[in-house]
């Protein structure tokens, strides 16, 4: 079956609350900070299962994550040694005979800026976060991102820059989403990062079928 290589990226060294965060959603075994991690995210789904095997077998890491949805599957592993990270994911791109710039370039669908937040709006939000919360007066960073997978490379990208609180990321489906609150200037300089960052990496361009909001 063909795949679509969709996410892939390393991070070098996974920050305290996204670290948390993913533990908090994971249904596999927690990472922690400073672990370093690999996440793929491929099309179609299923094949996740498979591409699991091999990065579990290749090397010694763990997985958090494995989603596994019709149209995309997401796997996330993460180890003490960066080594070994990068040797899993170094698997599966053997595996599907592709390297790292055989993976989508991510492209930003929405961002945007929200200053002084009300309590109300506040709420809201904190009734369906899986992170930290956030407060009456924070500015609000809500960025959405194609592929999904990239979402928590930006959010473990906000952390290491600014002094932010890290409210929802969702990783899977068709876009993925970053939620980041917290003072003005902080979150301010937060999404100029994220934002610059994410257009360096590399990789195939997705036809602009969609305007950036």
């Amino acid at each position: 079956m063909a795949v679509d290589l969709r996410t892939y990226v390393f991070l070098d060294s996974l920050q305290l609350q996204n670290a948390s965060f993913i533990a908090t959603v994971s249904k596999g075994y927690y990472p922690i900070g400073m672990q370093a991690c690999c996440i793929i995210e491929i099309a179609p789904g299923i094949e996740i299962n498979r591409l699991t095997d091999i990065a579990l077998k290749a090397t010694n890491v763990t997985p958090g994550l494995q989603i596994v949805e019709r149209a995309y599957g997401l796997l996330e592993v993460h180890s003490d040694s960066q080594g070994d990270a990068r040797m899993a994911g170094e698997a599966v791109l053997r595996e599907l005979g592709m390297t790292e710039e055989s993976r989508l370039k991510p492209r930003v669908m929405t961002s945007q800026l929200i200053k002084n937040i009300s309590d109300h709006h506040a709420q809201l939000i904190n009734k369906v976060r899986h992170g930290n919360m956030v407060l009456r007066g924070d500015t609000l960073y809500v960025l959405e991102v194609e592929p999904a997978g990239y979402a928590y490379f930006a959010a473990n990208e906000a952390e290491k820059t600014a002094d932010v609180n890290i409210i929802e990321v969702v990783g899977f489906g068709a876009f993925g989403r970053v939620y980041i609150a917290g003072a003005e200037a902080e979150v301010i300089e937060a999404r100029k990062v994220v934002e610059t960052r994410l257009a360096d990496l590399t990789g195939r361009t997705i036809a602009a079928t969609a305007s950036r909001i």
